[in-house]
């Protein structure tokens, strides 16, 4: 039986933005569907809106009252998610990750959760190239999915009190990238010297959703 994707939900948050959800839990028809509508808005975009941000199954817009309306801009968002959302043609990007030892401290407890070895996890996870379903959480921080189910482990128990920007992180069926100095309840299973975040460049992320991640052994 084929399973209908959810009507997108457009709810008010205060006087100023709206929230356009595609879904009630991440998966891979409502991440592209919220990836499709955030490049609608790039090529056709709404008088008054200031801001659109992607998220994982969701687009949040900002607008200007003094320039337009809630229920005008509710009216336009209405009227283009009646058209197909057609995610956006990604760039691909190459990544080299120095995978377990002091760099992935996690690796090997994740590969025995898993029942195979660290060299087949690592083989398995580079096997094919990763979309990337979002960025944020905090600056440059990048999800990057969907592993298969074979592949799926939740969150650690305990929090992290800190790794370091670069951190290659492993949790919930995806691999996420830390582009500074955070907390972390996923496993760490490596690290990176690519960058995903440039305060003085503009945009200030390398990486955007919709885009390709091809993860390597460095």
């Amino acid at each position: 039986m084929q399973i209908l994707p959810e009507r997108p939900m457009v709810q008010a948050l205060g006087d100023s933005a709206i929230l356009v959800r595609f879904g009630s839990r991440l998966d891979e028809n409502a991440n592209r569907r919220a990836i499709g509508f955030a490049a609608t808005l790039e090529s056709e975009e709404i008088a008054g809106i200031i801001e659109v941000v992607p998220s994982l199954v969701s687009v949040l817009l900002r607008y200007d009252p003094l320039i337009s309306r809630h229920q005008d801009i509710e009216g336009e968002i209405r009227l283009r998610l009646h058209d197909a959302l057609e995610e956006r043609a990604g760039a691909a990007h190459g990544i080299g990750v120095r995978f377990g030892g002091e760099a992935g401290p996690d690796l090997e407890e994740v590969a025995g959760l898993l029942k195979i070895s660290a060299e087949k996890f690592m083989a398995q996870h580079n096997a094919v190239p990763l979309r990337v379903l979002a960025t944020g959480f905090a600056p440059g921080f990048v999800y990057c999915g969907f592993h298969p189910d074979a592949l799926v482990l939740p969150r650690r128990d305990k929090v992290r009190a800190l790794v370091p920007a670069g951190s290659v992180l492993f949790a919930a069926g995806q691999t996420a990238i830390a582009a500074t100095d955070i907390p972390t309840g996923w496993h760490v299973i490596g690290h990176t010297d690519f960058s995903n975040f440039d305060p003085a460049a503009e945009p200030p992320t390398r990486l955007r959703a919709g885009d390709s991640v091809s993860f390597e052994v460095a």
